[in-house]
């Protein structure tokens, strides 16, 4: 397979487990491969070429500095990036547009597609990422949806419901599954959002310290319940929130409370086999030094849970 052809095949890529037949495509990543998360904006090759030197085969893109600036000149760009450096780009994300606060205080009236103030705004970030990615042969787009209501009978629930709806049909028209991120819900209530929307392309991207660091749910216990759904995984390290007003402390992959290898095993027992991105919220020469040692610990325990 030459160069063009990989990436044609690459970027066409859906990872992921139990997608519809309509949104699969062939992948020519190993099961369970080991990516990066990366922020290409202001230096996409630098990025790019980073995730080729440090051993990865694919990346994980967030945009959000992109917003409002998704011009078609970035397509071919980003498309050359990827095929010269031989990288399979998974997934896109988008949160914004701002305000975002990431604590219990205002996070519920900030974050995803709950709130009604930043909602439009929101979904129409999520249809610009999404026809970008489009472009690029990307078939998964994922969000933070919000702290979506517990409580079905909330008011703000009807709307989120219709909202995600929104988004993951549009989403479904490029081809794409839309994913919602693990952290501000419960497995349950992520659940019961997946009934609801009853959308195909619907799925779950499973943030292993999320669920940790806002005192929802053990990852390990979260799989049993959305595993299912799960087309992307985001390998990340956390404790446990100590003061209620401010999130858990996410930490380097082995130094926190996950349980890396009995999370992988149960998402191999439910045939997942996407892409393992490493997601660390550190900067500078510590996040590639940390990487670097993240991407050994999490290979070691995949070798022996794929053996």
């Amino acid at each position: 397979m030459d160069r063009r052809m990989f990436v044609a095949v690459a970027s066409a890529a859906v990872v992921g487990h139990r997608i519809p037949r309509a949104f699969a495509a062939p992948s020519p990543l190993k099961p369970m491969a080991v990516g990066l998360l990366i922020k290409p904006f202001g230096a996409p090759e630098e990025r790019i070429k980073r995730v080729r030197d440090m051993g990865f085969s694919n990346c994980f893109l967030s945009l959000d500095d992109y917003l409002g600036r998704f011009t078609t000149d970035l397509v071919p760009i980003y498309r050359d990036l990827l095929e010269k450096y031989e990288v399979v780009a998974t997934t896109v994300e988008v949160v914004g547009p701002q305000p975002l606060v990431w604590d219990f205080l205002r996070g519920p009236s900030t974050i995803g597609l709950i709130p009604n103030e930043t909602r439009v705004a929101r979904m129409d970030a999520l249809r610009q990422v999404s026809d970008f990615a489009h472009q690029l042969g990307i078939r998964q787009v994922q969000t933070h949806c919000g702290f979506i209501p517990e409580d079905p009978a909330d008011p703000k629930y009807p709307g989120a419901v219709e909202a995600i709806r929104a988004v993951a049909q549009h989403c479904q028209g490029n081809g794409q599954s839309f994913l919602m991120e693990t952290g501000q819900e419960t497995p349950t209530t992520m659940a019961r959002m997946l009934r609801d929307v009853g959308m195909p392309n619907l799925g779950v991207g499973l943030d292993t310290a999320n669920l940790i660091l806002y005192g929802k749910a053990n990852p390990v216990d979260a799989v049993d319940i959305l595993g299912p759904h799960i087309r992307s995984v985001h390998a990340k390290d956390g404790r446990w929130p100590t003061d209620p007003s401010k999130l858990g402390e996410e930490v380097l992959i082995g130094k926190g409370i996950v349980d890396f290898k009995r999370v992988f095993a149960k998402l191999h027992a439910v045939g997942y086999t996407g892409a393992i991105t490493i997601e660390r919220e550190t900067s500078g020469p510590q996040q590639i030094e940390d990487v670097r040692s993240e991407k050994i610990y999490l290979e070691n325990i995949l070798r022996e849970v794929l053996a």
